[in-house]
């Protein structure tokens, strides 16, 4: 966790009010991953959704990326695509 700190720099305090079942779920995941405090066990749920939320994004770039493709160019990737599986074959 000390490593997280670091890397995010300051860390601000907040109050936010939260239903029994929310606190109670907190408490016991704080009490399975061992966390020093429900404050970690939420900074990690929000990393989480942050980075879930970033790849959703790339994903989406990505694929409007190959949407935009003409056949020609797509026909062109895969080919490349081909190539790069015969060069690079996967571990079996």
């Amino acid at each position: 966790m000390r490593t997280i700190a670091k890397q995010t720099g300051r860390k601000a305090k907040k109050s936010y009010t939260l239903s029994p079942e929310s606190v109670a779920f907190l408490e016991t995941l704080r009490k399975r991953r061992r966390a020093a405090s429900i404050s970690s066990v939420l900074e990690e749920i929000l990393q989480a959704v942050r980075r879930g939320q970033e790849r959703a994004s790339i994903e989406k770039s990505v694929s409007a990326y190959y949407s935009s493709l003409s056949d020609k160019e797509a026909e062109e990737q895969a080919a490349w695509s081909d190539f790069a599986q015969t060069e690079f074959p996967a571990d079996s």
